[in-house]
């Protein structure tokens, strides 16, 4: 089951206020365009995030990613599409924390456990951003994260986004989003 409209309405304008006092200024047409997240595992506020897209063009993207407290974006990656060789996306933290995990060297000991088990985790080398920390992420490259204990809030600066052809490792997972 999905979110009702009140409760994507009440994430939307939770999403917006933390924008805010990330220090961010937003239009009161983009915090209604903010898209909540749902993942279709109606675990929301565990698995999901709320979005806000400032520009998507052929070449080029720009959002902020607001998650709440512990809440993840499950292990994804973006392939290629086409002649594209899969989005490169360059993720700044701006408030809270955020635990990132990519391909790599795993960690002995993360700082995370993931939501659900299964398989739908594979990858442990973790990158820690605070504020002003950032890191890029290679086209076609498993990740996922985990906001730390206050939340977070994340600038994205990538090329051309193209979330509807996501592969995701939990085969569960749908990506729909919401804006109203």
């Amino acid at each position: 089951m999905s979110l009702d409209a009140p409760a994507r309405d009440a994430h939307r304008t939770e999403a917006a206020k933390r924008l805010r006092e990330a220090g961010l200024v937003i239009t009161a047409d983009e915090e209604a365009s903010i898209e909540i997240v749902e993942l279709g595992l109606n675990d929301f506020e565990r698995q999901g995030l709320a979005i806000l897209v400032y520009v998507n063009t052929d070449r080029c993207c720009a959002k902020e990613l607001v998650l709440w407290t512990r809440q993840t974006c499950p292990e994804h990656r973006h392939p290629p599409v086409g002649d594209d060789p899969g989005k490169e996306e360059t993720f700044r933290c701006r408030w809270g924390s955020v635990y990132l995990y990519v391909e790599g060297e795993p960690l002995a000991a993360p700082a995370c456990q993931p939501p659900a088990g299964d398989g739908a985790y594979t990858v442990w080398h973790e990158i820690y951003l605070r504020p002003g920390d950032q890191y890029t992420i290679p086209p076609n490259t498993l990740h996922w994260f985990q906001a730390g204990p206050s939340g977070a809030v994340i600038s994205e600066f990538s090329t051309r986004s193209t979330d509807e052809y996501d592969v995701f490792t939990d085969k569960r997972i749908r990506r729909a989003s919401t804006r109203r």
